[in-house]
C-alpha cells in the first residue's frame, strides 16, 4: 500500500544514515569578505518574493510527507512554523490522497493550519506518463488549495524501489497537459538533480519554475536500499550536486529556480540565493523537529535565517537582491563540473 510506503519512508529517514556521501557541491562556493560592508547588520532585510507573494525569507519548507496518520502532525507542526516566518511549504506526494481519499487530511491540515501561506502542492510526472491528466492535478491543487503544483522527477528512486514504476515515456507529454491550470506548475527532483537539457524541455513543456532537488543531501536510493533489506548501494551517489543543478537550470533556463539538496545552514542558503536561486528547501533538519513540535521547527528555521542575515551582512548585502549581485568564488569539483559543461565561471568573482 501506499500509505504503508510513506511510513516507511518517515521512519527510515529518522532512524537510518541516508544521507548522500557526496556533498551537495556549495563547500566550493566561497564569497568575497568584505572587511568594510558598511550596512548595519539589524537593518537586513531577508524578505523576498516568490511567484509574486512576499515571503520572509528566500527559504521554503520542501516537501517531505503525508499519506498516512503519522504523517498528518508533521504536516501540520511545519505549517504552524512556516505561518509564524511567512515562508512556503510543500507537501509530499498526494497521489496516495488522490487514490484513497481517506488520507485527504493528512494533507489538507497543512492549508487548516496555515491558511495564507504560500503551499506547493504535489504529485509524480510517472502518473502522469501513464493515465494521470489534468483532472487529478486540480484535486491535488484542491486538496491543499495549493498556489502552485510541484510534479515530482524520481526515476532513480522509482528504479530502485521494489513497487516502483519505471516507464517514464510520455512524462515531458503529461507535463503539458496540465498548461491550463489554474496555478504555476514547479518540476522537481528528488535528490539526483535537473541537468540544463533537461531544464530547457520542462520550460519548453510549460513549466514556471524548477526545484533542482539535487544530489548532497537525503537520498532516496539509500531509503530505498533500506526498504529492500540488502539491495546493494551502487547507486546511493548517483546525481548531480545541488550547488551544479542550481548553475546548470540558471544557465539553460530564464525559470523561477529553487535550490533542494542538502542545504543545511544559512550560508547554503546564502551561496545559493546569489547565485540566483529564487529560494531554498530544506526538509531532512526539519523532520525530528516537527514530531517534537511547531516551536522547534521555528526554532531551527530561525537559525537558518540568523546564518543567512550574518552572510548578507559580511558580504555587504542589506537585501536579497543586493545578495545576487555580490562576489564569489567557485573552485574544485563544482568548477570542473561546470567548466567541463561549457559555463564561465569567473562572471560570478567579477560582478
Amino acid at each position: 500500500m501506499v500509505s504503508t510506503r510513506k511510513l516507511d519512508h518517515i521512519n527510515i529517514s529518522l532512524k537510518r544514515d541516508v544521507q548522500s556521501k557526496i556533498k551537495n557541491g556549495f563547500e566550493d562556493i566561497t564569497f568575497v569578505h568584505r572587511a568594510l560592508p558598511e550596512i548595519d547588520r539589524d537593518e537586513i532585510d531577508t524578505s523576498c518574493e516568490f511567484f509574486g507573494k512576499k515571503i520572509g525569507a528566500p527559504i521554503f519548507i520542501a516537501a517531505m510527507t503525508g499519506g498516512h496518520e503519522k504523517a498528518k502532525k508533521i504536516n501540520e507542526n511545519l505549517a504552524l512554523a512556516a505561518a509564524e516566518l511567512n515562508i512556503p511549504m510543500g507537501v509530499g506526494s498526494q497521489r496516495a490522497a488522490i487514490e484513497e481519499e481517506g488520507l485527504a487530511p493528512t494533507y489538507s491540515i497543512v492549508r487548516e493550519a496555515a491558511p495564507d501561506i504560500f503551499l506547493i502542492g504535489n504529485v509524480g510526472a510517472v502518473q502522469f506518463a501513464e493515465n494521470y491528466g489534468i483532472e487529478e492535478a486540480r484535486k491535488a491543487v484542491e486538496m491543499i488549495d495549493a498556489n502552485a503544483l510541484a510534479v515530482h522527477l524520481n526515476p532513480l528512486q522509482e528504479a530502485i524501489m521494489p513497487e516502483g514504476d519505471v516507464d517514464f515515456k510520455g512524462a515531458l507529454d503529461g507535463l503539458k497537459k496540465l498548461k491550463d491550470l489554474s496555478v504555476p506548475v514547479i518540476a522537481k527532483e528528488t535528490g539526483a538533480g535537473i541537468a540544463m537539457e533537461e531544464a530547457k524541455l520542462l520550460e519548453a513543456a510549460g513549466a514556471k519554475g524548477i526545484d533542482v532537488g539535487g544530489l548532497g543531501g537525503t537520498s532516496f536510493s539509500a531509503v530505498e536500499y533500506y526498504r529492500r533489506k540488502g539491495f546493494d548501494e551502487t547507486f546511493w551517489d548517483w546525481g548531480i550536486p545541488t550547488a551544479v543543478s542550481t548553475i546548470e537550470c540558471l544557465a539553460g533556463t530564464s525559470l523561477n529556480i529553487m535550490s533542494t539538496g542538502g542545504i543545511r545552514n544559512g550560508l547554503e542558503v546564502a551561496k545559493a540565493v546569489s547565485l540566483g536561486a529564487v529560494s531554498c528547501g530544506i526538509a531532512h533538519p526539519l523532520l525530528a523537529e516537527a514530531l517534537k513540535g511547531k516551536d522547534e521547527v521555528r526554532n531551527a528555521l530561525i537559525k537558518i535565517i540568523d546564518e543567512l542575515k550574518t552572510a548578507m551582512f559580511l558580504t555587504g548585502a542589506r537585501t536579497v537582491e543586493e545578495l545576487k549581485g555580490v562576489d564569489l568564488v567557485i573552485t574544485g569539483t563544482t568548477n570542473d563540473w561546470l567548466s567541463n559543461r561549457g559555463i564561465d565561471t569567473k562572471k560570478f568573482a567579477r560582478r
